[in-house]
C-alpha cells in the first residue's frame, strides 16, 4: 500500500465531495473512512484508478451517513445525484481547501491540525503524536475546526498570506512522533505552488528548502545544538540549496517582494558562504532592513541586531538591540517578551568582551528557552564563560 499516494490524493478527493454538495465536516469524515478501507485492501489489490476508487467509496460513505441523519427527500435527491463509477474528474479544488483549512475564524493551532488532516492526509493519531498531545485532545480540536468551517462558502479569493503562515507554523515544528512535519510542510507548500502562481508561495518554498538543507548539520551526535557558525557545511544538502536559490531568484525577478522572499534571500546568503567568516553580513543587514519595512516585527529587529553586530561590530549590534525597546534585555514592546532576546544580548556582550554580563544573560536565556536542546546549549554557554572567569 502506497501511503504517499493516499496522502497526495486526499485533498482532491475531499474537494470533489464538497463540490458535489457534501458539507466539509461530513465529507472529511467520509474521506477518512475511505482511506481506512484503502489501507486495509490495497496492500494486496490496488485499484487501477486509485483516485476514482477513493471518490466512489468516500461518496458512498457520505451517503450512508446522510441516510441516517437527513430527511427522506434529501436522501433520495442525493442518491439520484450519485455519479456512475468511472474516472474521477480532473478539476482540482485543492487551493480552496487550503483557504478553508486556514480560515480566519480558526485559531492557529486548529488551522494547523485541520490542514494536516484534510490537505496532508495525516491521521488524527499521527498529528497528535507530532504535537505531543493525547489523541482524544487532537480529535476534539479537529472536530471543532471542522464544525467552524462547515458552512463557509467562498465567493471571493482566500487569503494566501494566512495559508502561508499556517504552513510555516507546520514547518517550524520540525520532527516528532512518526511524522516529519518539516518535510510535510515542504510537500504541502510544493502542492500549493503547483495550484497558484504567487511569488510569496515560491518565497516560502525557497525558505523552507534552504533551512531544511542545513538540518543534518544542526545537531551533534549527542543531540546538542550546533550554532550556524560552527556547522559542518559539507553536511548541508547542496541539491536543496540549489533548488531553493533557483526558486527564489525566479520569485524575486517578478519584483513583488514579500516577507518570505526576504527571509529566503537571507537564508540564501548564509548558504552561499563557503565558511562562516565569509558571510556577506552587510547584504544580510540590507535584507533585514527590507524585512523591517515589510513587517516591523520585533523578532525581525532582534535578528537584525545580530546581523548588525556581525557587520559593524558588537557595540553597533548592542545599539541596534537597545533601539528595539530601550528596556531590559528580556523584553520589548512595552514589556512583552521577545523570544531569544536575552540570548542575543548575551552573544553580543560576549563578543564585546563583557563576559560577566554575557554569562548572566546566557543563564537568563536558558530559563526562557522554548525547548530542551536550546536550554542545554545556553546553559553550556553560561557555564563555559563562568569557568573561564574562575581560572
Amino acid at each position: 500500500m502506497n501511503e504517499a499516494l493516499l496522502r497526495s490524493l486526499t485533498p482532491n478527493v475531499l474537494s470533489i465531495l464538497v463540490r458535489r454538495g457534501a458539507d466539509f465536516a461530513a465529507a472529511e469524515d467520509a474521506v477518512q473512512e475511505a482511506l481506512i478501507e484503502a489501507v486495509r485492501g490495497w496492500s494486496t489489490d490496488q485499484p487501477r484508478d486509485p483516485k476514482g476508487w477513493l471518490v466512489t467509496v468516500a461518496w458512498r460513505k457520505f451517503l450512508d451517513a446522510t441516510r441516517a441523519d437527513t430527511a427522506r427527500r434529501r436522501r433520495e435527491d442525493l442518491v439520484d445525484e450519485e455519479p456512475a463509477p468511472g474516472p474521477a474528474p480532473e478539476v482540482d479544488d485543492t487551493l480552496q481547501l487550503y483557504f478553508l483549512c486556514a480560515h480566519p475564524s480558526l485559531t492557529p493551532s486548529s488551522a494547523v491540525a485541520l490542514t494536516l488532516r484534510a490537505v496532508g492526509g495525516l491521521t488524527t493519531r499521527q498529528i497528535a503524536q507530532a504535537y505531543l498531545v493525547p489523541e482524544a485532545t487532537m480529535a476534539q480540536r479537529i472536530s471543532r475546526a471542522k464544525r467552524t468551517v462547515s458552512d463557509v462558502r467562498f465567493d471571493k479569493p482566500g487569503d494566501v498570506a494566512t495559508v502561508l503562515r499556517v504552513l510555516y507554523l507546520v514547518f517550524n515544528e520540525g520532527y516528532s512522533g512518526d511524522v516529519d512535519l518539516a518535510a510535510e510542510a515542504i510537500r504541502l507548500t510544493r502542492q500549493l505552488a503547483a495550484a497558484i502562481d504567487h511569488p510569496e508561495v515560491a518565497g516560502l518554498l525557497a525558505l523552507m528548502l534552504l533551512h531544511h538543507a542545513r538540518r543534518a548539520a544542526r545537531t551533534a551526535p549527542d543531540g546538542s545544538l550546533v550554532p550556524l557558525a560552527e556547522q559542518d557545511r559539507g553536511r548541508w544538502d547542496t541539491a536543496s540549496i540549489a533548488e531553493g536559490v533557483g526558486i527564489l531568484q525566479a520569485a524575486l525577478a517578478r519584483d513583488r517582494l514579500g516577507e518570505f522572499q526576504a527571509q529566503a534571500a537571507i537564508a540564501a546568503l548564509h548558504a552561499d558562504a563557503p565558511a562562516a567568516e565569509e558571510t556577506d553580513w552587510v547584504q544580510i543587514v540590507e535584507w533585514y532592513d527590507e524585512l523591517v519595512r515589510l513587517t516591523d516585527s520585533p523578532v525581525v529587529r532582534l535578528n537584525r541586531a545580530v546581523a548588525v553586530g556581525e557587520a559593524d561590530g558588537p557595540r553597533a549590534g548592542l545599539a541596534a538591540l537597545a533601539e528595539l525597546d530601550g528596556s531590559s534585555p528580556g523584553s520589548a514592546n512595552g514589556g512583552h517578551p521577545v523570544p531569544r532576546r536575552a540570548a542575543v544580548a548575551a552573544y553580543l556582550h560576549e563578543r564585546d568582551g563583557d563576559l560577566t554580563t554575557a554569562a548572566r544573560l546566557y543563564a537568563e536565556a536558558a530559563q526562557q528557552a522554548p525547548n530542551l536542546a536550546e536550554r542545554d546549549h545556553l546553559t553550556r554557554q553560561a557555564a563555559r564563560l563562568n569557568a573561564g572567569r574562575g581560572r
